[in-house]
């Protein structure tokens, strides 16, 4: 993971704003617009890829303080390289942070990639503050199986097309859909959050289910 992570890391933001018609930015403004966070708030943009959730929080809250964490240290210097940002190399399984750190923890289509999501929200949990929040974006499988299998067959072909023009290699890209296979709803999603120990505040639903916002408190 880390290595294919390291491979596409340079085309990460692009290919982000490709697969989602553009609207990605929107989506992760709104995760950060919706929080409704303390005034001053410690944050963890986790999985942080090149640190979108960690400027927008920044912007959005002037007094918060922010720390990337991603598995790739590659995203991590190109995250530093777009302006000063507190980034650590670690693994969402096991958070390198004491007990209750944070007012709020960001996800951005991470939740995918880690090898159990449950001991995953688990760890989340354990660095969020009582009443803090987990913001989460990420692709989801729709409930529907028709409309499911034609919307893994469209990111395949997506990845593929993007993997050969970028890269030369068609499966670069698959992995979208590779790790999506597996993967929840948005409903099945929620109900993990809620065995985790969080009150659902919000969840939103785009291009027809493939997509998800999450808002959720720690109880």
């Amino acid at each position: 993971m880390r290595a294919m992570f390291h491979t596409v890391a340079p085309r990460y933001d692009f290919i982000t704003r490709a697969f989602s018609y553009g609207m990605d930015r929107r989506w992760k403004r709104a995760g950060v617009e919706r929080a409704r966070l303390p005034q001053s708030p410690v944050v963890l943009d986790l999985a942080s890829g090149t640190g979108d959730f960690s400027f927008l929080v920044s912007r959005h809250y002037p007094g918060s303080r922010t720390v990337a964490v991603d598995l790739t240290e590659r995203m991590l210097q190109l995250a530093r390289a777009r302006g000063e940002i507190h980034a650590v190399c670690g693994d969402a399984g096991r958070l390198p942070f004491p007990d209750a750190s944070f007012d709020g923890v960001f996800v951005g289509y991470g939740l995918r990639n880690f090898p159990n999501l449950a001991a995953a929200l688990a760890e989340i949990s354990r660095v969020t503050r009582r009443g803090g929040l987990i913001v989460s974006l990420d692709f989801f499988l729709p409930r529907n199986a028709a409309l499911r299998r034609l919307y893994l067959a469209y990111l395949y072909a997506q990845g593929a097309f993007w993997g050969l023009l970028l890269h030369g290699r068609p499966r670069v890209y698959t992995y979208i859909p590779d790790s999506l296979r597996t993967f929840v709803s948005i409903d099945g999603y929620s109900s993990l959050l809620r065995r985790a120990g969080y009150r659902l505040l919000d969840a939103r639903s785009y291009i027809l289910g493939g997509i998800g916002l999450h808002w959720a408190a720690k109880e």
